[in-house]
């Protein structure tokens, strides 16, 4: 749940100096995050104490990418200037997506900022991850995560015919209720890592937008990867079992789908691991 205002005003109040780096300039002691993606990365790339704030959407289980357990150990924050700036932080990683408004407050608070945009890509996100990295200068660390994303790619199936061919499964997998993962995104690029061809292409589907059952009845994919036991979810089943498309379902936690980073390693390894039950 969000801090109280008066919790924020007195941990700003027990802010502790910046610490020098390496080569110049300062280590950012409290870092807030307003991003929960940002967060993702910052759990794993520096130590607690050093996390003043993370968003309030990693508290909600719907939107968080880390696990509960580990967001309720942290103060949050909506995002709003007023808040960040009463924590007072050496460092706020934002999306690129805050406000004008938001940044040109955080600016005149003489706050430095590092904005994040949504990685499309595999290769985006790890650099995504060096950038993080860099600010909070734990530079080894991000090259530690970024190792272990690459070692779980390389343990995903690999992909044995390009993904247009019908020799890969075609998977279609659901954000939630009726919307779908299109093509030009990181799970789409994950799908294919893994093994599976994007059946989003089957429907002219490109990065997120919603399918109609009747659409997919009448062109079912061999796999279905789905969050939740929606109704919409529910209907598609018995729709789909009435038709006797014989597509297989499976779970795909919502958890995985919101960021990149981190959430890699076990999106990848949850995809490989369905593509083998596939296959067998």
């Amino acid at each position: 749940m969000r801090a109280a205002l008066p919790l924020v005003l007195l941990l700003a109040g027990c802010a502790a100096p910046a610490k020098p780096r390496a080569g110049g300039g300062a280590l950012p002691v409290r870092i807030v995050s307003t991003n929960p993606c940002a967060d993702a990365m910052l759990v794993e790339l520096v130590s607690p104490e050093r996390i003043a704030a993370i968003s309030h959407y990693s508290q909600d289980p719907a939107a968080t990418s880390i696990p509960l357990g580990v967001a309720n150990r942290f103060a949050t924050t909506a995002g709003t200037a007023e808040e960040v700036i009463a924590l007072d932080p050496d460092l706020v990683v934002t999306s690129s997506f805050t406000p004008a408004s938001t940044r040109n407050a955080y600016e005149r608070a003489g706050l430095k900022t590092l904005l994040l945009d949504s990685p499309t890509t595999i290769e985006a996100s790890k650099a995504q991850i060096m950038q993080v990295a860099k600010a909070v200068g734990e530079d080894a660390r991000g090259r530690v995560l970024n190792a272990r994303i690459d070692r779980a790619l390389s343990l995903a199936i690999p992909r044995r015919r390009p993904a247009k061919e019908k020799g890969n499964p075609s998977a279609l997998l659901f954000i939630g209720g009726s919307l779908a993962n299109g093509s030009g995104t990181l799970l789409d690029e994950l799908l294919v890592r893994a093994g599976f061809r994007n059946a989003a292409a089957d429907y002219g589907l490109a990065f997120t937008g919603t399918l109609p059952i009747e659409t997919i009845a009448a062109h079912p994919p061999r796999i279905i990867l789905t969050p939740d036991a929606s109704r919409t979810a529910a209907l598609r089943t018995r729709v789909l079992a009435a038709t006797g498309a014989g597509t297989v379902e499976a779970e795909f936690p919502r958890t995985l789908v919101n960021c990149g980073g981190p959430t890699i390693i076990p999106a990848v390894t949850r995809l490989a691991a369905i593509r083998r039950q596939v296959a067998s």
